[in-house]
């Protein structure tokens, strides 16, 4: 089969290819049992610019990890999401729903974790700073993280799920750290700036979208990165209530710039990835969806009642 175009454009890379297979399959084959043929999967990765060896090796990956299972017809390779990608995928829709909602309900109260990982462990340090983060906490001091959330029982099941079990977690109205004012915990100032960054980064686009100028190709790639950019936010921004930023805070205009390019450039995308599937499989492409983000509940619309399938 001759693979459709991939352009002389070539494509950025974002991300590893196994988050970027994840991120495409959750944004375009949600709840599909059906498995996918390989080909159609390393096709879409060569969008990306990850070569045929890389692809192929990434699916590998993430079926010993538990996220894609494999079957075989001949010499045809198909592969489909498991239980656990739908719910690791579940659980990183509802967190950046969820994420930048301007909310001045806060009854002045801190999520504290202390823990204890021996420095030689360095894997495990990377791994929970990384969790840690991602829920809205940030180190006071270097073992003792904190959050303007209740997540302290969540944070302790991440740090057991990673074998930390020397923990102590509490909420507090007076946060360790004596002078030291438990926001300083983060460079507010700098954050401010990747929010405005973000902003004049992708403003060009949600305006090429209104006069009709993105492509399928191209619509798919950006999408993708616009996620891949969004995401890295609650990582770092860790949502503090209104009452402790400036009031040129920059994330609402932020957060609402994205939520609107993701959803219009769904439509268009999702007629790249039918495209693909159809090259390989063409009783799979009307299976494609593209999900959404601001349905009620957020999740998948069939991308076939938004664009009429393409000729081929």
């Amino acid at each position: 089969m001759v693979r459709t175009g991939r352009g002389p454009e070539a494509r950025t890379r974002q991300g590893s290819p196994p988050s970027l297979l994840l991120t495409l399959l959750g944004d375009y084959w949600w709840g599909q049992e059906d498995p996918l043929p390989s080909a159609a999967l390393v096709d879409l990765l060569a969008d990306f610019g990850v070569s045929d060896v890389a692809a192929r090796a990434a699916l590998s990956r993430m079926v010993k990890r538990g996220l894609l299972t494999s079957t075989r017809a001949g010499r045809n390779t198909f592969y489909a999401m498991t239980p656990r990608a739908q719910t690791v995928m579940q659980r990183g829709a509802e967190r950046i729903v969820a994420f930048g909602i301007d909310d001045d309900d806060w009854d002045g109260r801190w999520s504290i974790v202390a823990f204890s990982v021996p420095e030689a462990n360095r894997a495990a340090r990377e791994a929970l700073r990384t969790r840690l983060r991602w829920l809205g906490f940030a180190p006071l001091y270097d073992a003792l993280w904190i959050s303007p959330h209740p997540r302290h029982e969540r944070a302790l099941a991440e740090l057991a799920e990673l074998g930390v079990t020397t923990t102590t977690a509490f909420v507090s109205s007076d946060a360790p750290g004596g002078s030291l004012a438990p926001q300083s915990a983060w460079d507010v100032e700098e954050l401010a700036e990747q929010y405005r960054g973000f902003i004049a980064e992708w403003e060009p686009t949600h305006a090429a979208l209104g006069q009709g100028a993105i492509a399928p190709a191209d619509a798919l790639l950006k999408r993708t990165q616009l996620m891949d950019a969004w995401r890295a936010f609650p990582g770092i921004d860790p949502d503090l209530p209104r009452r402790l930023l400036p009031a040129d805070w920059p994330r609402a205009q932020a957060r609402e710039l994205f939520l609107e390019t993701y959803e219009q450039l769904g439509a268009p995308a999702s007629v790249r990835v039918r495209q693909v599937i159809a090259s390989y499989a063409p009783e799979l492409s009307d299976r494609v969806v593209q999900f959404s983000l601001v349905s009620d509940p957020p999740g998948p619309r069939p991308a076939w009642s938004v664009v009429p399938a393409p000729s081929g």
